[in-house]
């Protein structure tokens, strides 16, 4: 992977999570409503920026030379955990399948160990 992988991917993440949290607001207002779903989508918006912000750090990290392991982990957890997080409340929110919600908690767990691998590549020795 070339350097700036992560920090593109982050800048991404962190662009869709606005265009779905905007999305969201403004173009799904009404669906959302009616369905009892705008808390949960504004959850899933926001912890997609919470993890598109984590990614830009992980890109940093790499930068200045932490590219171990432990920030390898760091960016697929935290990317695919908050695939399936946001992805599965943001398509409860808008389509009212109930067992969309069985699938959070997997994603919730992938990003948990995203962020303690972001923390264990924060504390690594430069390379």
């Amino acid at each position: 992977m070339k350097d700036g992988f992560w920090l593109q991917v982050g800048a991404v993440w962190g662009f869709l999570a606005v265009a779905m949290g905007t999305f969201g607001a403004h173009g799904l207002k009404d669906r959302l409503t009616e369905l009892g779903q705008a808390a949960s989508f504004q959850t899933a918006a926001r912890y997609h920026m919470y993890c598109a912000l984590a990614l830009l750090a992980v890109g940093a990290l790499i930068l200045t030379g932490r590219s171990g392991t432990a920030a390898t982990v760091a960016g697929w957890s935290l990317l695919i955990g908050s695939l399936i997080f946001s992805g599965s409340l943001y398509l409860l929110a808008v389509t009212g399948l109930k067992w969309l919600g069985a699938i959070t908690p997997l994603g919730g767990v992938a990003m948990l160990v995203g962020w303690a691998a972001l923390a264990v590549a924060a504390g690594a020795q430069k390379r």
